[in-house]
């Protein structure tokens, strides 16, 4: 008897260590779960906060970071966006080794399984990886000292690397270039006019500042110091003789189906539409303007981006081949934010669309994509920050910050390609229409080097 009544009172005592310890990792789980809850709520009401009260500065970094960062948190973690080209990227990585296929180009990549492989993926880049990009590697241009002077570094960069660099001589499809005026001149000179952007020119050799205050830089990609040097994109010769005889600039739509806000109500609330406005701007200041308005996202009677940059670069290359003379490839868009978004400024008066330019780099954070190869990236990037630092001059508020991607969206067909986004969901057609001003000003400045 009292042999059982002692493995009783074990079997109680037992049972109640068990008990205690269940109610112990009960209540760590939810502290645990409780502090992310809370870090959540804090999160979503800064949001929320900051669309309310977003003014200067603040609204800066509302439009410009949180909500970017809110948008890629959502797309990396929600399966049904199929925008993860990041965790696309890496997964192919790990599945296949070096090998990598062109699907992976596309925007909107695989579906995101369970969220693991992004995770691993974003963490093997933060502990390898500096804020805007690697500077491990060898700097193509020096030792990236912001400091050098911007003619001596000019005068050692060959022709060949960087297109005219402001000299005469034979463009591309042998076009004769005389001797232009470029952004570095006007620098020089002390001509340019930065307005109320609060840009300071002198500051454009310091890779912090210059990435700080014109770019947005994504996780999927890399920026560093030997790429992003401002004196060598200003010195970038990227003008064109005009000539309405040939066809010179390419305008065509990746996203045809993308509308505004006041769509289907107004049919010409579309991007197409917007590219013809601007098509018209620019054969008003002399240029010959191919539309392209094929359609590249739209499939068996549905939406289907899943391939629309192949279809687009099939579609585009036969044209550049039928058109040689064709030197400025434009690919229009529309971005889509979150629905409390305004990407609106006033411009002589206009209620008017924001446009950002678009980079896609061809390089993942651990250096270049080797089956994406773009031997125009350069002047890429000279093409939209030409236009950009334009823009602060003239035009403040117009502009979003540059974002670069890592992928190559086309732009390595010509060395002045720009992918470029005008307003977004949220915007009406006339606030894009507003835009197309602007920006035709803008690229006739850049390619008349005037």
């Amino acid at each position: 008897m009292r042999r059982r009544w002692y493995y009783f009172k074990r079997m109680l005592q037992a049972d109640r260590l068990f008990v205690v310890q269940m109610i112990g990792n009960i209540i760590g789980m939810i502290q645990y779960a409780g502090r992310w809850i809370v870090l959540a709520v804090v999160c979503v009401a800064a949001l929320y906060l900051g669309r309310g009260l977003c003014a200067g500065a603040w609204k800066d970094f509302y439009e410009n970071y949180a909500v970017r960062i809110a948008d890629d948190v959502v797309r990396g973690f929600l399966p049904a966006w199929k925008e993860d080209e990041g965790t696309a990227f890496y997964l192919e990585i790990r599945k296949n080794g070096s090998r990598r296929t062109k699907e992976y180009e596309e925007i909107f990549g695989i579906e995101n399984e369970n969220g693991v492989l992004r995770a691993e993926w974003i963490a093997d880049r933060e502990q390898n990886q500096g804020v805007y990009g690697d500077d491990r590697r060898k700097n193509a241009w020096g030792s990236g000292n912001a400091d050098e002077n911007v003619q001596d570094r000019a005068k050692t960069e060959s022709s060949e690397e960087w297109g005219n660099s402001g000299k005469s001589g034979t463009g591309e499809n042998g076009s004769s270039q005389n001797e232009k005026t470029t952004l570095a001149g006007l620098l020089a000179a002390g001509t340019f006019n930065t307005g109320n952007s609060g840009i300071i020119l002198e500051k454009l050799n310091d890779y912090d500042y210059l990435m700080k205050k014109f770019y947005n830089v994504h996780p999927t990609t890399t920026a560093g110091r030997d790429l992003m040097r401002a004196e060598n994109f200003l010195a970038a010769d990227l003008s064109i003789e005009k000539n309405a005889d040939i066809p010179q600039i390419l305008i065509y739509h990746t996203h045809s189906q993308e509308t505004y806000a006041d769509y289907p109500e107004n049919s010409e609330a579309d991007v197409i539409h917007l590219g013809e406005c601007l098509a018209k701007l620019l054969r008003e200041k002399g240029y010959n303007v191919y539309h392209d308005e094929s359609v590249y996202d739209y499939r068996n009677g549905k939406l289907d981006r899943s391939a629309a940059y192949t279809y687009a670069l099939d579609g585009i290359s036969g044209l550049l081949q039928k058109y040689p003379s064709i030197e400025v490839v434009l690919d229009v868009h529309r971005d889509g934010v979150s629905d409390g978004t305004r990407l609106v400024t006033e411009i002589d008066g206009t209620e008017t669309a924001k446009i950002m330019f678009f980079n896609g780099t061809s390089m993942s954070p651990d250096g270049p994509i080797e089956y994406l190869p773009n031997p125009n990236l350069k002047e890429n990037l000279a093409f939209s920050f030409q236009m950009q630092l334009l823009a602060a001059g003239k035009y403040p508020g117009l502009t979003r910050k540059i974002y670069l991607k890592g992928l190559r969206y086309n732009e390595h067909v010509r060395a002045r390609s720009a992918l470029i986004e005008v307003g977004a969901q949220t915007n009406t057609y006339a606030e894009a229409k507003a835009a197309m001003v602007p920006l035709a000003d803008l690229l006739d400045q850049v390619l008349t080097g005037e």
